[in-house]
């Protein structure tokens, strides 16, 4: 194995060399999507490290965004500006761009029927040979040009209507739980050309290749993870996930590869890589929330526990928390949850069937609610100082505001809370904008004489509530 380690790494220098001084730029001249930074004045968000404002990410991903998933051979091809105007509709910035490990996606543990081909992969199909499922063998020591120029069109895509993308790396679920998916995998010996077994301990699972215990499938992995850098570096609107839903023993594999893309973008030559924010998701099977926020991670994506579906806890600010139906439900949620999250201060983002080609029925407006009000928290959030905003729970009776303290008050009223609520706030002038999320209406908007306290206030409709509160004349300014 030793010659296809050395291989790897000399090709990996030379990708990167190359990127850091001749990439080419996919973020327009005047840089005003960032790149992305944790924001230091509020490590609840990120900021645009070009402009300095906050940004709040919010918007729907679904699984076939990168890699073609389909029933045919080849598979159909996804039409991603479609995607992407479907999402602007809604007024969304963020997906997750999905990769996928395996040649094939059985979907009998989704409580599907389906078995799907998937193409294309990181690695070239070059033979000698052939594969287990009757394709030209891999060569994990090349790469395969269809995927990373796609990959760099659609980050570019992305870019041009104001959304963020984060690129998963590596895909651990399928590997644990999809039918046949070891016999589908590059890392199997009959699989590719180059004498790689990822299977360690020889029980036909090959999930060791989410550990590091073998070196050479080590390096094939950073290989590959520089020709992403190398590809997306000179994009702005980038963000990284190590995997989805790996497996607790990933841990420090997945620590490594944080550190791995960090060091990669931190050494370049002048004029060279951007950084990117790195994030860490939810392991499944057993996963621990801790686990993520104990990682060098700028990101990550948690489990239920401690409330996530029903009542996220107040976000503290130890990691940017972009909350996930997919890791709280798999797919599921409601208009609600996303009020609660962005309240909370949290990121909320939606696994969306879309249009039900990969999972689910397809264009199913039941999930409309969900993704209206990640838009219109997003329009909210535009609306509110982020830099200054912090989720307070003792405010308002409802348990739910965000609050600028002594200016602005964002807050939430779920259905079934009751008829009225309270709001403590100090004296002054305040204009009153009433938002019915359900259907996504402004209602009401006046002004208010307010003395300090507890203010009560009563919505004039049934369901969700939404209440801005703006103060406009402080009493100091008043007497002036």
């Amino acid at each position: 194995m030793r010659h296809i380690t050395w291989y790897v790494e000399l090709t990996a220098i030379v990708l990167l060399v190359l990127g850091s001084r001749v990439a080419e730029r996919c973020n327009a001249a005047d840089g005003t999507m960032g790149p992305l930074v944790v924001c230091s004045a509020n490590r609840r968000y990120f900021q645009n490290a070009t402009t300095g404002d906050v940004v709040y990410l919010t918007g729907s991903h679904t699984w076939a965004n990168l890699v073609d998933m389909g029933t045919t051979d080849p598979p159909p091809a996804f039409d991603f500006d479609g995607y992407l105007d479907w999402m602007a509709g809604f007024d969304h910035n963020f997906i997750r761009l999905w990769t996928w490990e395996l040649v094939t996606w059985d979907t009998t543990a989704n409580q599907q029927n389906k078995r799907h081909i998937v193409a294309p992969l990181p690695y070239a199909r070059t033979g000698p040979g052939e594969a287990l499922d009757g394709k030209p063998r891999f060569d994990l020591t090349k790469f395969d040009s269809e995927y990373f120029a796609r990959l760099k069109s659609r980050v570019a895509a992305a870019r041009k209507r104001g959304i963020y993308v984060s690129i998963m790396l590596f895909e651990g679920w399928g590997l644990q739980f999809a039918s046949g998916a070891w016999e589908g995998h590059p890392f199997h010996p009959k699989n590719n050309i180059n004498g790689i077994d990822g299977d360690a301990n020889g029980d036909g699972k090959g999930v060791e290749v989410h550990t590091l215990g073998n070196e050479a499938v080590t390096a094939i992995q950073e290989a590959y993870v520089r020709k992403v850098i190398e590809t997306v570096n000179g994009c702005d609107n980038v963000l990284y996930e190590i995997s989805n839903e790996n497996h607790p023993p990933s841990t420090a594999w997945q620590y490594h590869m944080i550190r791995f893309i960090k060091a990669c973008e931190g050494r370049s030559a002048s004029g060279g890589p951007m950084r990117h924010p790195v994030g860490m998701t939810f392991q499944y099977k057993g996963g621990r929330n801790e686990t993520l926020f104990d990682s060098p991670a700028d990101w990550v994506s948690t489990n239920p526990d401690g409330g996530y579906r029903d009542d996220p806890p107040v976000a503290d600010g130890r990691k940017v928390v972009i909350t996930d139906t997919d890791h709280l439900w798999g797919i599921g949620g409601n208009q609600g949850w996303v009020w609660k999250s962005f309240l909370r201060g949290h990121n909320p983002i939606f696994m969306d069937p879309y249009d039900g080609e990969v999972l689910g029925p397809g264009s199913d407006s039941r999930w409309d609610p969900i993704r209206r009000s990640m838009g219109h928290t997003r329009q909210f959030a535009r609306r509110m100082d982020l830099a200054r905003a912090a989720p307070v729970k003792d405010v308002a009776s409802t348990g739910y505001c965000l609050a600028d303290e002594g200016r602005t008050y964002l807050v939430f009223r779920p259905q079934g809370q009751g008829d009225s609520f309270t709001v403590r706030l100090p004296s002054g002038t305040y204009t009153c904008e009433w938002f019915d999320p359900g259907s996504g209406r402004q209602v009401a908007v006046e002004t208010l004489q307010v003395r300090a306290g507890d203010r009560e206030f009563r919505p004039a409709f049934a369901g969700d509530a939404v209440l801005l509160l703006t103060r406009t004349v402080s009493p100091e300014k008043e007497s002036d």
